[in-house]
């Protein structure tokens, strides 16, 4: 059997109010139960020769007597949206294997939480809630490494096809791979509306949201340590100088070709704020699939126009031509050469790294600014990047 671990958030001394009717309600009391118990992340360790790393993250299931009747299936894809499944091979890449995510998975996943959950339900007092949990969650490691190993190895053609883009390490910022938003809403709601009806107080209320910051936060480390140990040290140093941050979409453009690593890196340090647009753009060589994907459709990143100068760039980049570099990225967002010699040379930090399809955006409005109206402060850079957001977005 494959070698696995499940990752739980830390218990906190406010846990014993939280699980208790009578000072939380049944409701609050029910759902911190599911909160404390439930995995965060199922982890397999070398599953198999091909992999140093499979790394399952789960949002809460509050609701799996429901999601596992298949007449609420629109629950469990829901549910499913905020399950992230990262891999490592063997060569060190990292790859983002959200669309093996099928129904079936799912539903499987579901299933055996549901079987996990009500044996420790049915447990009662004396019980070892412990052990049939293990052996619930042995099942699930189980049927989830034989479901995943099973559809890699039919599709190792298709490897490349899912190395990691947009996701990054770093919890706090946009596209990371721990959505907390999307993982324990439920708890959430629940605490919020014992605060409204006066089951309990403001201050156990931020209690409460502490311990959950908290906890939430060291998972998240632990999660990104296990990634970061199973990753290529000297492509994650070169990373570092860059100032992209823990972009797992970079760390593959600078570690797929080795030998070019170093060009690459020196673009990503001058233009640290288009990290997400090389990820997309630079990361595989090859043409894209035929997979109907709305992310670089929504860009644009598919045209005639954005691929020639994708694979001018790529070229220019390669070679260590800067000029070359510049004109091609001016073409690709079809602004001035002087607007990205601009960032390259005073590299804004309140750019912040902006989705491809915004960074668009960002530079058109750049571009029709004067060489001296240009933001020259970080408020009047956050003023303009949200006036950049195009009307139908919103």
């Amino acid at each position: 059997m494959t070698v696995h671990e499940s990752l739980h958030v830390d218990a906190y001394p406010i846990d014993d109010e939280l699980r208790d009717d009578g000072t939380a309600g049944p409701e609050l009391a029910w759902l911190a139960r599911s909160y404390c118990d439930s995995p965060r992340a199922l982890v397999f360790r070398n599953p198999s020769p091909d992999w140093r790393l499979f790394v399952v993250t789960l949002p809460l299931a509050s609701r799996l007597s429901l999601m596992a009747n298949p007449v609420f299936a629109q629950l469990t894809r829901a549910w499913g949206m905020n399950v992230r499944f990262v891999g490592v091979d063997r060569d060190g890449l990292v790859h983002d294997f959200r669309a093996l995510l099928t129904d079936r998975t799912l539903a499987l996943l579901v299933e055996l939480l549901a079987r996990r959950e009500s044996g420790e339900a049915a447990g009662g007092p004396g019980a070892d809630p412990g052990s049939r949990g293990d052996r619930a969650l042995d099942l699930l490691f189980d049927a989830l490494a034989r479901e995943m190993l099973t559809v890699l190895e039919r599709r190792h053609d298709d490897w490349p096809k899912h190395l990691a883009r947009d996701l990054r390490l770093e919890s706090g910022l946009a596209g990371n791979l721990f959505d907390h938003a999307g993982r324990h809403p439920d708890f959430l709601a629940g605490l919020r509306g014992a605060l409204r009806k006066g089951l309990v107080d403001v201050e156990f209320y931020g209690r409460a949201l502490r311990s959950i910051d908290l906890r939430e936060a060291a998972v998240d480390a632990r999660i990104a340590a296990m990634i970061e140990s199973a990753l290529d040290p000297a492509t994650l140093a070169k990373l570092a100088r860059t100032g992209a941050g823990r972009h797992l979409g970079c760390y593959n453009w600078l570690r797929i070709e080795p030998a070019r690593a170093a060009s690459r890196a020196y673009i990503l340090a001058r233009l640290p704020s288009f990290a997400n647009f090389f990820a997309e753009a630079l990361l595989a060589p090859e043409a894209p699939g035929a997979d109907f994907d709305l992310r670089p459709l929504a860009a644009r990143s598919l045209s005639a126009h954005s691929l020639h100068w994708a694979g001018m760039l790529r070229r220019a980049v390669d070679a260590g031509q800067d000029r070359a570099a510049i004109e091609a990225i001016a073409q690709r967002f079809a602004v001035g050469d002087n607007v990205i010699r601009r960032i390259w040379r005073e590299q804004p930090a309140a750019l912040g790294q902006p989705p491809t399809w915004h960074l668009a955006q960002i530079l058109r409005r750049l571009h029709a600014l004067g060489e001296r109206d240009w933001p020259a402060t970080d408020a009047a850079w956050r003023a303009l990047i949200s006036h950049a957001v195009p009307a139908e977005a919103l």
